[in-house]
C-alpha cells in the first residue's frame, strides 16, 4: 500500500519539470484554470504524479484560505443510499454557504487517493470520504497532516483516530437472524456482491456468522454465496445452489445490501421460487419497493440522510476549531422493519 507522505520536492522544482512558471503551478493547485491549455493542465498533473508532489502549505491553507467548498468522495453514487447520504450532506453546506465538490469512485480504491489529492488541489476547507476501505494508512497520514476529514458509512480499521459517521450493523444483523430462527426457519443464505474492506459489509458478515454458530449450529461459510455484480445468471445459479443443497427444509436469504436483495429477487422470479412458509428473504436496505413488493419484505432501514448531516455538522466544527480534540465515532441506529417475507402472520393481512 502506497503511503502519502511529505518529500522536499519544491514548486520551483515542478514548475521547472513542467516547463512553466511558478505562478502557473499555483494557479493550478488552486484550481484557477482560466486561460490554462489543456496540454499545460495535463503536463502539471503528470509531472506531480512523477514527483509525488505534495504541497506541504495544505494544511494551513485548509485553515486560513476558505474557499466554501467541501470536497466529498463517494465510493459508489449509484447506491441509493449513497445518493440519500450526498444529499444530506449538501444540505448542510448549502445552509452553512458552503458548496460541494464530489467525486465517485466506482468502487475503485485506486481512484480515491488521486480524486482526494485532486481536492486538496482545489483547497477545498475539509474532506468527507465514503471510503473504499483500501487507504486507511493514507487517509491517517491526512489527518495527521492536519486536513480536517470526517468518514462516512464506512470505516477504517483503527477506530479513533479519525472523526466518523456510521450506522449500527453487527446488533441489528444478529437481531434479524434470531427473528429467522423464531419463526421456524432451518437454515439461512448469506448472500453478497463481496465483502472486501467494506466495514458494514464485513460487521453484517461477521454477526451472520456468530448467530448462524450460536443459534443454528451451523458454519455459516457453508451457506454463504458470493455474487457477481450486474450478473443475474450468476446469481440465479447461487440460488439455485442453495435450495436444491437443502431440499424440504424452511429457508431464508439473508442479503447484504439493497442491490443485492434486488438481484436476488430477480432472480428467484426467474428461477420460479415464490416467497412463502418456506422460503423467506430479508437483508438491508429498506428501500421504497421493499415495503411495495408483496407480501412486504423484511428489512433492515438505514437513515443514509442523518449520516451525511452528522458528518457534515463535525466537519464544520472540525474548520472552525482551532484546537485539538479527540475523533468521534457517532454510529447512528438502524431499524429492523419486519414484514411478511418472513413473518407469515403477517403475510396473511399484507395490503398494497
Amino acid at each position: 500500500m502506497r503511503k502519502f507522505k511529505e518529500n522536499n520536492i519544491t514548486i520551483g522544482q515542478v514548475a521547472a519539470a513542467a516547463q512553466v512558471s511558478k505562478t502557473t503551478i499555483s494557479r493550478y493547485l488552486n484550481g484557477k484554470f482560466d486561460y490554462m491549455s489543456a496540454d499545460t493542465r495535463k503536463r502539471i498533473q503528470e509531472v506531480i504524479k512523477e514527483l509525488d508532489y505534495h504541497p506541504s502549505n495544505i494544511a494551513r491553507s485548509l485553515k486560513s484560505q476558505s474557499s466554501k467548498v467541501i470536497g466529498c468522495v463517494i465510493a459508489d453514487i449509484s447506491s441509493p443510499f449513497s445518493s440519500i447520504l450526498l444529499k444530506g450532506i449538501n444540505d448542510v453546506c448549502s445552509s452553512n454557504g458552503y458548496q460541494v465538490l464530489f467525486f465517485n469512485l466506482d468502487n475503485q480504491s485506486d481512484k480515491e487517493m488521486n480524486c482526494i489529492q485532486e481536492l486538496l488541489n482545489s483547497q477545498v476547507d475539509g474532506l468527507i470520504i465514503n471510503t473504499t476501505g483500501y487507504n486507511d494508512d493514507y487517509l491517517i497520514d491526512l489527518k495527521n497532516r492536519g486536513v480536517p476529514i470526517v468518514l462516512t458509512d464506512r470505516c477504517i480499521s483503527q477506530q479513533g483516530v479519525i472523526d466518523t459517521v456510521t450506522t449500527e450493523n453487527y446488533h441489528i444483523t444478529y437481531a434479524c437472524m434470531k427473528h429467522l430462527f423464531e419463526n421456524g426457519f432451518q437454515k439461512v443464505a448469506f448472500f453478497t456482491q463481496g465483502n472486501g474492506r467494506i466495514s458494514p459489509r464485513v460487521l453484517r458478515y461477521q454477526a451472520y456468522l456468530s448467530a448462524m454458530r450460536e443459534l443454528y449450529h451451523l458454519d455459516g461459510e457453508k451457506y454463504s454465496f458470493l455474487i457477481k455484480e450486474n450478473d443475474l445468471d450468476n446469481c440465479t445459479e447461487q440460488l439455485n445452489l442453495f435450495m436444491q443443497q437443502n431440499p424440504d427444509e424452511r429457508l431464508a436469504i439473508f442479503s447484504v445490501n439493497g442491490v443485492t436483495m434486488l438481484n436476488v429477487l430477480q432472480a428467484m422470479q426467474r428461477a420460479g421460487y415464490s416467497i412463502s412458509e418456506n422460503l423467506g428473504i430479508c437483508g438491508f436496505d429498506d428501500w421504497g419497493w421493499a415495503s411495495l413488493i408483496p407480501p412486504g419484505i423484511t428489512a433492515i432501514a438505514q437513515d443514509s440522510y442523518s449520516v451525511g448531516v452528522e458528518a457534515a455538522k463535525i466537519i464544520f466544527k472540525r474548520i472552525a476549531s482551532k484546537r485539538k480534540s479527540k475523533p468521534v465515532f457517532i454510529e447512528l441506529p438502524n431499524k429492523l422493519c419486519i414484514r411478511g417475507s418472513t413473518d407469515p402472520s403477517l403475510a396473511a393481512n399484507y395490503k398494497v
